[in-house]
């Protein structure tokens, strides 16, 4: 039986856990003061702290070094205990970049390295700090934080940009944000999604999830995809038939878009936290029940709220480091080495800036906890798409600089039929593994398609924008948007 070491008199005695269920009981039993309010004694025997749930008590305080860097290292599974392994790589990328300022691809690679158990210390230290909260906001919480990598990462590109091509220092790194933007939703529906269904469905025959949690997700990026495609499909469908300059108005149209789409991920965050946060709750504890390691979770020691927040200021820094020594070899590696920026922002960028939810969100499908799963994977694109995406375009309007949602019209197509094959797959509830290598293969054929098929951002701009866009990408527009309320109506 769990239990507390206790001071008595100055005698140390043990409190079985039978006298922690007894003062459990009384206490929900009292005079109605403390009857809405957690146990006085968690699992493992600890005093709750009030305001902590009982699932994240530590029963310590403060910063105990020790604890702090086993438990860090320990980390929430075993393949995220692995990425630890690569800590080393963090101090190399710093000491390179100063001493060796001269060797770009080193740089990039070490720096792109490090940010991985940067990124995984954030996901766990997320993870850590949602334990002791309720659980929809926990969730919530912990999907915002996996995104700050990504947020970093957009920030830092915006303030290095200078769209000035008679400048000194011109750097348009617009296109890699907007590329980013869109694979990063492709790496969370396609990647994350796939690497979710399959390694459920490898221990499991099918595996179920809520509605309530795939047709609000499924509904929302739908919107989300429509949105971000707007700026982009106006833009195609008038550069020919125009000589007026439409970048303007893209760019109003862009920031018009932006601001209506952060308002629905506010309505997304106000309907998960406050009128439907019951349904939430139900589901999630439905799924914690079929966690197999739930009690070998519980029994584990954990960081106390100093000790996370510690956590989360370290690795932010550690982030944002990299993040900006990584901008600064973007421009070398697109010039010099040939890599089109869609390829860098739509497949390099993504895969790192998700690294630490994708793990997270793979571990708890392997523990049959696919509702949880689903909870990160869309919450996360659902987050990039609704207030990522929007954030930057925003903050470039008030910093002066172009930032817009006029995306390259083949990347717009293939969002697009990524979210019809994610909701087509997600729309009756049930995934396994043949689904999971199914949205991994595709992912795989974007990834080609982009390394192999594109050369350079200047031939891209050539070739798919303006009075010189195939007419074939157009009609492949407009054949998409007639097929999607079709998909959707099939789905439903």
């Amino acid at each position: 039986m769990f239990g507390r070491r206790k001071e008595r008199g100055g005698a140390v005695t043990r409190t079985s856990g039978q006298d922690i269920e007894l003062a459990n009981s009384h206490e929900a039993k009292g005079d109605g003061v403390h009857k809405h309010h957690h146990p006085r004694f968690n699992h493992n025997g600890h005093k709750v702290t009030r305001g902590i749930h009982p699932d994240g008590e530590s029963g310590r305080k403060g910063v105990h070094p020790h604890h702090f860097v086993r438990i860090s290292a320990r980390s929430t599974s075993k393949i995220s205990m692995i990425v630890n392994v690569l800590w080393p790589f963090v101090p190399a990328a710093i000491a390179v970049r100063y001493a060796r300022p001269e060797a770009h691809v080193w740089i990039f690679a070490l720096n792109y390295i490090a940010m991985v158990p940067s990124a995984n210390l954030i996901g766990f230290a997320g993870q850590e700090l949602a334990r002791k909260l309720p659980k929809v906001f926990g969730v919530l919480l912990e999907t915002f934080l996996g995104g700050v990598v990504e947020i970093v990462l957009f920030m830092v590109l915006l303030h290095k940009n200078n769209d000035d091509p008679t400048s000194d220092s011109y750097n348009n790194f617009i296109p890699v944000i907007r590329a980013a933007i869109l694979g990063s939703i492709l790496a969370n529906v396609l990647l994350c999604l796939g690497f979710c269904f399959f390694a459920g469905g490898l221990k499991r025959d099918e595996q179920e999830f809520d509605a309530a949690i795939s047709e609000v997700g499924s509904g929302l990026l739908m919107t989300a995809g429509f949105g971000l495609m707007i700026p982009a499909a106006f833009f195609t469908s008038l550069s020919g038939s125009t000589s007026v300059d439409l970048s303007d108005r893209v760019l109003t149209i862009s920031r018009v878009t932006s601001v209506i789409l952060f308002v629905a991920f506010l309505l997304y965050t106000w309907f998960q936290m406050r009128t439907h946060h019951s349904i939430y709750d139900a589901v999630l504890e439905k799924d914690e029940a079929r966690d197999h390691d739930r009690d070998k979770d519980l029994k584990k020691d954990k960081l106390t709220l100093t000790e996370c927040i510690l956590a989360l200021v370290i690795a932010v820094t550690c982030v944002c480091l990299h993040a900006v020594y990584l901008v600064e070899q973007i421009e070398y590696i697109v010039e010099e080495k040939g890599v089109s920026d869609s390829f860098m922002g739509l497949i390099l960028v993504p895969l790192v800036e998700k690294a630490a939810e994708h793990l997270t969100a793979v571990d708890e499908a392997w523990d049959n906890q696919m509702n949880f799963a689903l909870a990160h994977v869309l919450g996360a694109t659902i987050q990039t798409a609704l207030f990522n995406g929007p954030l930057v375009v925003i903050v470039g309007w008030g910093l002066q600089k172009a930032m817009d949602l006029n995306f390259e019209i083949f990347n717009a197509v293939i969002l697009i039929l990524a979210v019809i094959v994610a909701g087509n797959f997600l729309r009756d509830g049930k995934s396994n593994y043949l689904e999971g290598a199914l949205c991994i293969l595709i992912y795989i054929i974007i990834a080609v398609s982009r390394s192999l098929g594109w050369l350079r951002p200047s031939n891209i701009q050539t070739h798919t924008r303006g009075a010189l866009a195939p007419a074939s990408l157009r009609q492949l527009l407009e054949n998409t948007v007639l097929v999607w309320p079709a998909a959707k109506s099939y789905g439903s």
